[in-house]
């Protein structure tokens, strides 16, 4: 007698394993980004997360696979959201510096992101490096600003000869230095870098250095 093949769950039970998977995910985030990837516990992210502890390891295999998937979920969220920026009929310049605007914004809003960032580089991006995900998510971002780029070039709106993996990089650094070293430039100023005044100051002072770089 044949034995019925099982395939992945449909159903209820799929909605079910998606919203434990994405609880878990959540907590891990959270719990990763307040202490790393050694500081943090699997029992305090399970009990967080409203699940029994084993549930990490059936779903993400072990601490150092959910810490991938919490990298690949944080750096996913960013990617989709610039993939949903419709900047074809933009004027490209205008576009450049809206891409810069969201991403700006998006550094802002997710301080998880700065803190998981900052803790993988200081492990070289080792785990991120094993990511199969990030990669295939990242490189439609540098071709869209490649167009931009292009159609600016074509029309006499942007400097020509930009490379669009350095113009995204820019647009990072100037996102997201001052927040990922908000704590120590805070103390050696006296000056809150968290303060809403001066963020807003801070990213308009950017946005203007990055426009005038790229105006011919």
């Amino acid at each position: 007698m044949r034995k019925k093949k099982i395939g992945p769950p449909t159903g209820p039970r799929a909605k079910n394993t998606a919203e434990t998977k994405e609880r878990i995910l959540q907590s891990a985030i959270a719990h990763f980004a307040r202490g790393g990837l050694n500081g943090a516990r699997t029992d305090a992210i399970s009990r967080d997360a409203d699940v029994g502890n084993r549930m990490i390891y059936h779903y993400f295999g072990d601490k150092e696979g959910l810490y991938i998937a919490a990298l690949d979920h944080v750096l996913g969220g960013l990617r989709s959201e610039e993939l949903k920026l419709d900047l074809s009929v933009t004027p490209p310049l205008d576009g450049l510096l809206t891409m810069f605007d969201f991403t700006s914004g998006h550094f802002e809003r997710h301080p998880e992101l700065v803190r998981l960032l900052s803790a993988e580089n200081l492990m070289g991006a080792s785990y991120l490096k094993r990511s199969e995900a990030t990669p295939l998510v990242a490189s439609p971002v540098v071709g869209q600003i490649r167009g931009l780029l292009a159609r600016g070039e074509e029309d006499g709106s942007v400097r020509p000869g930009l490379d669009a993996l350095h113009v995204y990089v820019l647009m990072v650094a100037l996102s997201y230095f001052h927040l990922s070293n908000a704590p120590s430039l805070s103390a050696i100023w006296n000056q809150d870098l968290t303060d809403d005044t001066w963020r807003a100051e801070h990213r308009r002072l950017a946005r203007q250095m990055l426009g005038s770089f790229l105006r011919p």
